[in-house]
């Protein structure tokens, strides 16, 4: 069997999840704070056909003769560049300047991240709860859901620049309720798990949450109240990726085409 055959088809293979992933970005492109994510290949084990020279010394040769067997994907990375900010109608939507994500917390308890700010004051036993469209609690800097007693109007509720949850006084001056919005940064945020929905979850490639509260950070976040950041993806930079991912494939699939034009000549050779 001619090695021709498995290179290409493994290039065909790695091109196939280069289009999958091109195709996720564009479906996403108006996704409120998604990254848009691009295949990495590597190349795979090479094949030794000749090392020496063909001299009765063997001597070494300065350049040996090695055949690549093909390509694989060695990962899907999300880039997280920042996204345009969107202005919206609602005094709940966050939108984040900087590395930062928001922490929310699941059905399960577990601590999530995301880059979508558009949250909303649902009902809960204590008084009125900051929440995600799913109803997810939005946690604070110190790990708890931010809820606010009956006594607050939530309409009325700010948000500084740091996070600081501010509600006015008698003098309809802004004050700090004594509440922020947790902001947490990775080392590598493109480790994170990606959950769906907009949700990350820390794993080991992505490290620790570095809380932006506490913890000594590279450069601290800032935050926009009554924005959305949009998706990061660029769609002309993605249709010249998918050209690019389908001519690759089509190549490889033309080298699959001629390996076995030229097996069926050899076999039609007559002796």
């Amino acid at each position: 069997m001619m090695r021709s055959l498995w290179t290409a088809a493994s290039g065909m293979m790695a091109q196939q999840t280069s289009v999958d992933t091109i195709a996720n970005n564009l479906a996403n492109v108006n996704t409120t704070g998604y990254k848009s994510e691009s295949t990495e290949f590597k190349s795979l084990l090479y094949q030794d056909l000749q090392s020496k020279t063909t001299s009765a010394n063997g001597e070494f040769k300065p350049v040996s003769a090695q055949v690549g067997l093909g390509s694989r994907v060695a990962s899907v990375t999300s880039h997280f560049t920042q996204g345009a900010m969107n202005s919206t109608d609602s005094n709940t939507d966050f939108a984040i300047s900087g590395d930062g994500l928001f922490a929310i917390q699941d059905l399960d308890g577990n601590t999530v991240y995301t880059r979508n700010g558009n949250f909303y004051f649902a009902t809960a036993t204590e008084g009125m709860m900051l929440a995600t469209s799913d109803g997810y609690p939005v946690l604070s800097s110190d790990g708890a859901p931010i809820v606010f007693s009956d006594e607050y109007n939530t309409s009325k509720i700010t948000i500084d620049t740091d996070g600081n949850l501010l509600y006015p006084d008698e003098t309809n001056n802004p004050q700090k309720t004594g509440i922020k919005l947790g902001i947490f940064q990775f080392t590598n945020p493109s480790g994170l798990e990606k959950l769906g929905n907009n949700y990350l979850a820390e794993t080991d490639a992505s490290g620790t949450p570095l809380n932006e509260d506490y913890d000594e950070v590279g450069k601290r976040s800032t935050l926009r109240q009554g924005y959305l950041e949009a998706s990061n993806v660029q769609v002309a930079t993605e249709m010249v990726n998918l050209i690019t991912a389908q001519r690759a494939y089509e190549l490889c699939s033309k080298a699959i085409t001629t390996s076995d034009t030229m097996m069926e000549q050899a076999n039609a050779l007559k002796r």
